[in-house]
């Protein structure tokens, strides 16, 4: 079996669960697929099989490579999602970061997490993404997104105007300092923080989400992921910020642009005991007594 892995840097406090994690790819004969840049860090450090190979770009990634491993938190795992496109690789999230929303396998579950993988007795979860059309070439060939697309002023300028529109019909104006249009899976990170609802994983909807919006009677809304949400901008500055994920894009303000749900899917692996409503009471600390 091979597997790809990528992770952005070796932290040195991750070095010894690292270590645990390539011996126990070892002992289960899984052969590692590194990513290139990742690869120089840890070479020296780690004992690596002789048969190691790597890879630096998405379309190094063949049809032999079943499963892509991140090492790292949320925001490497949305790394791998642009390596990933619309392969069909399930994309397994080791969380070394923070919070570890979506990368919720914790570093002392890895050695169950690849005996799951093994035995595939793990569960396959499908997350649907937002697409991005525009009248100029964006993203770099990748204008998907598994979290959110969003719309913001650029710097320290006024607030932007967001005239929004839904499959054509006018919707709102938004005069705000952005907009964020996020997928179910995208609910519980940038939009939950400016007030936004959370969403299912399996909902088929997308939440519009103003960000500091001037008028207070303005709320995120919730729409079916089938509609087309378009956009005509103005500011007082030439520039506004278009952003997917933790990628972004500086472009003119008159750009023509509107997003839709992207046509395939990605899939990330579960542990079977683990829930979506498991991790929001213990990443959102629901229920929480903190007198206790």
């Amino acid at each position: 079996m091979k597997t790809a892995i990528y992770s952005r840097v070796l932290e040195e406090e991750q070095l010894h669960h690292v270590r645990l994690f390539f011996e126990t790819l070892q002992s289960h004969q899984i052969e590692p697929v590194i990513y290139l840049p990742y690869f120089k860090q840890i070479k020296d450090k780690i004992a690596l099989p002789s048969s190691v190979s790597t890879f630096e770009h998405h379309n190094d990634l063949n049809e032999d490579i079943e499963f892509i491993i991140s090492l790292g938190g949320d925001g490497t795992l949305l790394d791998t999602v642009t390596l990933v496109r619309n392969k069909k690789i399930a994309i397994m999230g080791v969380n070394f970061g923070r919070l570890g929303f979506l990368a919720g396998i914790g570093p002392d579950e890895v050695q169950h997490a690849i005996k799951s993988m093994v035995q595939r007795t793990f569960v396959l979860d499908k997350r649907s993404m937002i697409h991005v059309d525009a009248d100029i070439p964006l993203f770099n060939g990748a204008p998907y997104a598994l979290n959110e697309f969003s719309i913001h002023k650029r710097d320290l300028a006024s607030m932007i105007k967001i005239h929004t529109y839904l499959n054509g019909e006018f919707l709102n104006t938004y005069w705000a300092d952005g907009l964020i249009v996020a997928t179910p899976t995208g609910s519980t990170g940038y939009s939950l923080s400016c007030n936004g609802p959370i969403l299912f994983p399996d909902s088929d909807s997308f939440v519009i989400t103003p960000v500091a919006p001037h008028n207070l009677n303005v709320r995120p809304i919730v729409v079916p992921d089938t509609s087309v949400i378009s956009f005509e901008i103005e500011s007082r500055t030439h520039q506004i910020i278009c952003a997917l994920d933790s990628r972004r894009e500086i472009v003119d303000k008159t750009i023509q642009i509107a997003v839709r749900k992207e046509e395939f899917d990605i899939h990330l692996v579960r542990l079977s005991e683990n829930s979506f409503l498991q991790t929001l009471r213990n990443k959102l600390t629901w229920g929480l007594d903190k007198r206790n």
